[in-house]
This record gives C-alpha cells, structure tokens and sequence, in this order.
C-alpha cells in the first residue's frame, strides 16, 4: 500500500513510535510559530524550563493579536517577547508586519517540514505542502526546546477536486461546502489531504484559505501536494530553493474519500452561530447588513485583496454598511499601496484596517446592537465579535464585496466586474520587520528579559491525588468552544499574561458567578457534552481552570486541541463510557474519584461515584502512557522539568 501526504511527513519526522492509527507517536519539529496572545504564557514556559536556546531550525514569534494598545498591558507583553526572542533565538515580526499565518506561509514555510504554532489556524501552511498543526502553547514551548511533539496518528480523508471554480466562487466556497458536509466535529482525530485534477487549478493562497479554515473541522491539520503551482509560488517569494515536491503515491489509501466538483459549487455562507451552519447565499437571501469587514489569516492574501478592489472600483459602499479591509501582511499591503489598489478601496468608503488580526478575535470593529455582520473570517461563534447579540455570516470576500455595495446579502455571480487577478511573477519582499535574534551568547547573555507588572506566573500546580472528590460546579451542553471557556476580545485579551486577573471572566457566558463559586468551593468538576473545547489552541481555557481548582473535566467527546491542554495543565479529561449518563449528573451534585490514579494505570476505566445521587458511573480516560505520566506529575511543565533534570 502507497503512502499519504500525511504518512511521508509524519515517517520522515519519526522520533519514537510506530505509524499506525491511534497510535501515538513523536515527531521532530522543524519550525513553529507563536503569536501575541498565547506568546506571553509559552515563552514563559520557556523561561520556566531555563533553555539557553532554541533548538529549532526556526521558531518565529508574531505580534498579531493584541495590537489594540489601550493601556501598558498589551506593549509590556510584546516587550517581554521581543527580549526573550533576542536571548533565546527566536525570530521576531513587529506588530505591523502582518498575521502570523500569512507572513509564515509567505516568508518561512516550506514543502514538507513540520510545523507547530500556538495558534488554531497553524494548518494555513498545509497550503505549502507543510504538516502544519496547532498546538497548546506548552507544547509549543517543548518543541522550542528540542522535545519532541507527540501527536496521536490520524486517519486520512481525501477531499477529491474535480473541475474548476466558476468566476465569483472561490477557495472559502470550498471549505464552508467541507464544513457543510462533515460538520465541525467531522474532522476529529483525522487529517484531510486535497487532491484530484482540481488541486491544479488553485493557488497557493486559495488552498491557504482551504488548509486555515479546516482547523473549524476539529482536523488534526490539512495539507496540499507540493507542485509546480507551490514552486511558482516560492519563486515569487525569492524562496525557490525551499520548494521540494511532495505528493501521495499512487496507490495510497484512505478512510474516506469525499468528492467536490469545483464547477459545480456557488458562493456560500457560514449563518450564525457555528462554521457548519452553511447554505447558499442564494437560499439565505437579500437580508440587510450592518458590516462587512474582510480580512483575517483565512483571506487576506494579495489576491484576495485585488478582487475586492477590482469590486469596489469606482462604486460606492452602502450608507448602511460600515466596510472595514486589513490586509494580512505589510507585504500586501505595500503591493496594494503601489498598484493603486488601495486606492480604489478608499475611494469607494472602506475603512483600512491594520494588518493584523483585529475584529476576527474581537478586537475592534464589534457590530452594532442585533447587526448583521459578513465577514471573511473562520469562527463565528456567538458573542466573539464583541457584541452578544451579533449575527455573523462567513463569507468570501467576493461575496463580501459585491454585499458590501448593495447594503443586502449578494450573491456575487451577477457582478459584471473583471477579477481574474493573476499571481505576481514577483512579489515585493522587505523582511525590515522581522528582528533576528542575538547572533552570538556574549550577546545573548547580556539581553535583560523584560517583565511588566501584567505579567503574573505559571498558575501552581500539584501531582494527581490518589482520590479526588469536588462538587460539579458547571454542566454545558455540545460544541462548547474556547470561547465559551475563555472568551479573547479587547477587554479581556489583555489579560493574557495574567491568569489571575484572566480568572474572573471564565465562562461567564455561560455561568457568569463561575469564577466566584470556583474560589469558594476551592475545587470542583466540570460537565460537558459533544466536542467539548472546539475551536481555538489557547491553553489558556486549560490554564485559568486550572487557577480555580478544577480537577476533572467529564464530558461526553473532546477537541484534540482542548484535550491535551487539558492534560498539559494536569486536569483529568474524562468522558462517559454511555453518553446517557450525561443526564444523570447534575450541577451542585458531589462528585468522587475513590481511586482515580489506580483506575488510570489500569488501563483508564474510571469509576465515579455521584455522592448526592448514590450512583456510579463509568467514565474512560483515553489517554497514553506518556500522558499519565503528565497527569501524575501535575502536569507537562513538571514533567519536563523532571525529565530535564535527569
């Protein structure tokens, strides 16, 4: 049997273990990524496990996230960064200079390599032919160290193109028609590998757009073969010697196969509140909007932007819509500068935003109250633009665009403008952003790391107990997400660096007095359904629960991501062996794990007793040897830091 794109990647990075699925294995890693706010906590975990340099062939840190600066918060932090990069060898983008996930595919990326950022979207370099994945900032800052990141192997499913996008469809029209069929819980446990003649026809930014937005699938990552489309791409770039070609043998095998013909597809939408919630523009209809705002690491590419401005040419914005573009990178937007593309953005009303992420993680640009807001971004899960009761849509920019001028939803196919943009032979390359770190140690020893007083430490942390008893202080339902957990937004994200502080706002869409009724009881349980902590990598939903003393979360299913935080931060990731018991534990019920430590080196079938309802029940604990190991020392700081030591 032939070999996947995942399998070759995965084989040639082969540390320990045997490539099987399920099995869990270690990979070397050769590159990652941090951005702003998750960078704070995993640099201090860097610090935290007193690595003189990283061991990495490049780990790059982005200011992307917290560029909203309306106190010292958000400045300390990038200070903080920027000085530790310099000490311990990390490369370091200015805020300005771009998202994290457009420069790294523009300026480091490269066929075949892994890479692992603390970021959800990290599988944008997918579009390069990279086993890109998002990871837990802890591990991130492991991998930084020279450990090895231990993924379980995942299933692959083939998403075979066929044909070509008609004008005004485009690569967000693919991903949302992937989430329409397989659902945000669609994707777990799996990686999804593009292929068929279609693949062909699209660029690399346009299967950028397909790999980022594959992360709302609950995929492990996405990736593309690495072909003559991807040299062009890295030629243009001046990167043509990074460009290797990789693609799946012939005869490889997957699980699943699920077939889209590209000709056939229209434009789409993501309707409020999930990613899946897709129809067709045309099935939605002529609704009003409020906003548009086009942007994020899953389109703002220089192609993307050309189509818009070639839309928004010499017409005007709706007086109804407020229409904001940021351009993904200083490269972008330098090129749309000189062309006059920006121009005919400007012209037409649009406000230009930073190149940054802004309104995606609800930093800025909330809609007004009940507004309708289309944006081309990845998550529109309720309450993240800011507003509570926000609708947004997810959209392409082409729908965007031509929605943005008429006032209503549109669908864009009628448009009569021309935006057949080819790819730039050249595309205009100025790293004068990008700060390399110090080149020898005397100059390493002598850079002071900078703490501003924001800047609080690793919550405390404490091996497994042999029995644990604390009261169910919260039950939620399906698809609770990182959000939900640990909301972002400009009056939250700041606090970041603060678990503390960042302690107060935990789930309070859900249960606003949580935080309180956690530092009264003093420790306690949490109870959940389906794909419980989708969405984003921010261990920080692990970490601030950790802080108000939860000890086990029991739930019917976990993201990935969400999981292994979990476990990263020494809380116990329990699932119900028959989801009905769900029902049977209530909030306020006193819960008991007699003998939990014996249940998990037993092989994980967990025994709980409901203390107020006298019954049992059985729970799993699907974890691996090495995560117990990780769950016994009170988490992986201390287990690395054991393991350091010897």
């Amino acid at each position: 049997m032939g070999a996947t794109i995942c399998e070759k990647i995965i084989r040639s990075h082969l540390v320990d273990g045997v490539y099987a699925p399920g099995a869990e294995v270690d990979i070397r890693i050769d590159q990652t990524l941090t951005q702003d706010a998750t960078g704070t906590m995993a640099y201090l975990e860097l610090e935290a496990m007193n690595v003189d340099r990283v061991k990495t062939e490049l780990s790059v840190a982005y200011i992307d996230h917290n560029t909203l600066q309306t106190g010292f918060e958000n400045a300390d932090d990038h200070r903080f960064i920027q000085s530790v990069c310099k000490k311990r060898g990390v490369r370091f983008s200015r805020p300005g200079n771009g998202i994290c996930h457009q420069v790294h595919l523009e300026r480091f990326g490269v066929p075949g390599k892994t890479l692992i950022g603390s970021d959800s979207h990290t599988p944008t370099g997918g579009g390069l032919g990279m086993l890109a994945i998002g990871a837990g900032g802890l591990d991130v800052a492991v991998a930084m160290g020279g450990g090895a990141y231990y993924i379980t192997v995942p299933e692959v499913v083939k998403i075979e193109l066929t044909g070509r996008l008609s004008p005004f469809v485009s690569a967000k029209d693919v991903i949302l028609e992937v989430l329409r069929r397989l659902s945000v819980k669609g994707g777990v446990g799996k990686v999804m590998e593009y292929g068929g003649e279609g693949v062909k026809t699209l660029s690399v930014p346009e299967r950028a757009t397909i790999t980022n937005m594959g992360a709302e699938l609950g995929a492990t990552t996405s990736v593309f073969p690495s072909d003559e489309v991807t040299k062009a791409f890295l030629a243009a770039q001046g990167r043509e010697e990074d460009w290797r070609e990789i693609r799946p043998d012939d005869d490889a095998e997957y699980v699943q196969t699920v077939t889209i013909d590209l000709s056939a597809l229209r434009p789409l939408a993501a309707m409020p509140h999930m990613p899946d919630n897709v129809k067709s523009v045309s099935e939605i209809g002529a609704i009003p909007v409020d906003q548009v705002l086009i942007g994020s690491c899953t389109n703002s590419s220089f192609a993307d932007m050309m189509k818009v401005a070639a839309i928004l040419k010499g017409k005007k914005v709706n007086p109804r819509v407020s229409l904001g573009i940021a351009p993904g990178s200083k490269q972008v937007l330098t090129m749309l500068a000189l062309n006059g593309a920006l121009s005919a953005m400007i012209d037409a009303g649009a406000r230009i935003l930073e190149s940054a992420c802004g309104p995606c993680i609800g930093m800025g640009q909330s809609p007004c109250t009940n507004g309708v807001s289309l944006r081309t971004f990845n998550r529109n899960f309720e309450g993240r633009s800011g507003t509570p009761s926000g609708k947004i849509y997810l959209v392409s920019p082409e729908t965007a665009a031509v929605s943005a001028i008429t006032g209503v939803l549109t669908d864009p196919t009628g448009c009569d403008a021309d935006i057949q943009i080819a790819m730039p032979t050249h595309f205009l390359v100025n790293d004068n952003m990008i700060e390399l770190p110090a080149a020898t140690k005397e100059e390493a020893d002598a850079v002071e790391v900078c703490y501003g007083p924001n800047i609080k430490p690793y919550p405390a942390t404490a091996p497994l107990a042999d029995s644990i008893a604390a009261p169910a202080l919260l039950k939620v339902g399906d698809n609770i997400t990182t959000d939900h957990i640990m909301p972002a937004g400009a009056k939250i994200l700041p606090y970041r660096s603060n678990i503390p502080k960042l302690s107060e706002f935990c789930f309070r869409q859900c249960d606003e007095n949580f935080a309180a009724r956690c530092k009264e009881a003093g420790s306690c349980m949490i109870i959940g359904g389906e794909n419980y902590g989708q969405g984003s990598s921010r261990e920080h939903a692990a970490l601030v629960p950790l802080y108000l003393g939860v000890k086990a979360v029991i739930a019917k299913s976990f993201a990935r991501i969400h999981k292994a935080n979990l476990v990263n931060a020494g809380i116990l990731p329990l699932t119900f062996v028959n989801p009905a018991d769900y029902d049977a534990v209530s909030v306020g019920d006193e819960l008991g794990l007699p003998q939990i430590t014996a249940d998990l080196e037993n092989g994980g079938n967990v025994t709980l007793l409901d203390k107020t309802t006298g019954a049992t029940i059985a729970l799993n604990c699907d974890i691996s040897e090495r995560q117990l190991a990780i769950l016994k020392a009170g988490g992986l700081l201390d287990f690395t830091k054991k393991e350091n030591s010897k």
